[in-house]
């Protein structure tokens, strides 16, 4: 029914209304939205879902009744990307828990020539390690180093730390089991943890995103540079062990042989990396000698708030979506861009900049995606131009303003305990210029490859 439509399109305004207004509640307002959704389905069988043809030919009604749960529980949520999800954050935690981490960057520190690279290599793993755990835990691994170096150095560490969160932001999206827009993204283009890296003979957008972690980190050099040529002496942290980290790097490998697979089984590559998450929980209680207390604890410190309002999000844009309005919606795009290949991708990246620096850009992600692929498609260019371009700017433009992201939310109260409180004012003096740099450098990298 198209009244049905505009009723799922009311609810979805709503529900992303509250979530901006209410962050803190955010997983309430989704999953009753999600709820609301597949109640409609039900009392009005194919006016969100159309039914299918096998369901069409039954004589009773009942069975179209429950296509809408069926559906909804079955197929449009994405239990593979909760599964990859679940797992990596428990192998995450457990590889801080390790202070492998630390060991690492104690290290750089001790091998770097000077001050200000030693500073800036800091930065790159952090963004490197935000690529497989979660920013706001990255950004409190590296925060006590960051700021016993400044210590040592006698200079505020208002920048450096900015430092830590931009570049964990920054890198989220490089790989499948970085932060959910990535694994969204992976969910919406079928795409595997190989195509992450290569993907139709072209570089994928790991190698974008790299293109903006070398421009940010030439952008803090600069800065950096002058605070000293001498090398600074750390104490070495000592690991607790290294198998978290092995754990880690079987993630990674794995996921790459998965990719390889081809198989019906759309839940292999979420099995695998849950079965590495539990097997770590096994080694924390039983091998490290934690109380199930403590590996209770692991558990429940997880980001299940994601996990839920994921769920809730993808009931949500399903509806939409199979009622025909992201179709519409992206026909008018490409109307107000009038077929200007250039123009759809500056209004997609400078759009997705905007918003991601004032709410969150997992619920713009999962409805912009379908929106940017049938512009693509409605344009005859190829798909990824425009998602790559999506992904780009509202992960990138997540480092624009101290609400852009948590980890920025994280790293401001940080400072503030260390004395050193920042106004809104004061984050855009470093948060504009660093997005500008590096969103305008990857997207170059990415119209040159794609376009």
């Amino acid at each position: 029914m198209e009244v049905m439509k505009w009723v799922v399109l009311g609810l979805a305004i709503a529900m992303y209304a509250l979530v901006i207004a209410f962050q803190d509640k955010k997983v309430y307002f989704a999953l009753s939205a999600g709820f609301i959704v597949i109640l409609l389905g039900i009392i009005f069988p194919g006016s969100i879902f159309p039914l299918p043809e096998d369901i069409l030919s039954y004589e009773s009604s009942t069975p179209s009744h429950w296509y809408a749960l069926n559906h909804s529980i079955g197929d449009i949520i994405n239990w593979n990307v909760l599964l990859i999800y679940l797992g990596s954050m428990t192998i995450a935690s457990l590889f801080i828990y390790s202070r492998v981490p630390a060991r690492i960057a104690d290290d750089i520190v001790r091998r770097s020539k000077n001050t200000g690279l030693a500073m800036v290599s800091i930065l790159a793993m952090t963004g490197i390690i935000s690529i497989f755990v979660e920013n706001v835990a990255t950004v409190l691994v590296m925060a006590p180093i960051a700021l016993a170096l400044c210590r040592k150095l006698n200079i505020n560490p208002t920048l450096f730390m900015m430092g830590l969160a931009v570049m964990s932001n920054l890198e989220g999206t490089a790989t499948l089991v970085g932060d959910p827009p990535s694994m969204i993204f992976a969910s919406y283009a079928n795409y595997n943890f190989n195509d992450f890296f290569f993907h139709a003979g072209h570089l994928s957008i790991f190698f974008i995103i790299q293109a903006g972690m070398l421009s940010g980190c030439a952008f803090f050099y600069f800065f950096f540079a002058k605070n000293g040529k001498n090398k600074i002496d750390v104490d070495r942290e000592e690991v607790i062990s290294w198998f978290p980290f092995i754990l880690l790097l079987t993630m990674i490998f794995g996921l790459a042989g998965i990719s390889f697979i081809h198989t019906s089984f759309e839940y292999l590559s979420g099995l695998f990396v849950f079965a590495l998450g539990l097997t770590g929980i096994i080694w924390f209680r039983f091998f490290q000698h934690q109380s199930k207390e403590e590996s209770w604890k692991v558990i429940k410190e997880l980001d299940w708030e994601t996990i839920f309002f994921l769920i809730g999000i993808f009931v949500v844009i399903g509806g939409i979506k199979e009622t025909g309005l992201l179709d519409d919606f992206a026909l008018f795009l490409a109307k107000l861009t009038g077929g200007s290949k250039l123009l759809g991708f500056i209004i997609l990246l400078v759009v997705s900049i905007v918003i991601s620096g004032f709410v969150d850009n997992v619920p713009y992600i999962i409805a912009m995606l379908p929106v940017a692929g049938s512009m693509a498609a409605s344009m005859n260019l190829n798909a990824e131009l425009y998602m790559f371009a999506l992904l780009v700017g509202s992960c990138l433009g997540g480092n624009l303003t101290p609400f852009g992201a948590s980890a920025n939310i994280v790293t401001m109260g940080i400072i503030k305990k260390e004395g050193y409180p920042m106004k809104f004012s004061d984050w855009l003096k470093i948060g504009v210029p660093f997005t500008v740099i590096t969103t305008t450098v990857a997207a170059l990298v990415l119209w040159l490859l794609w376009a």
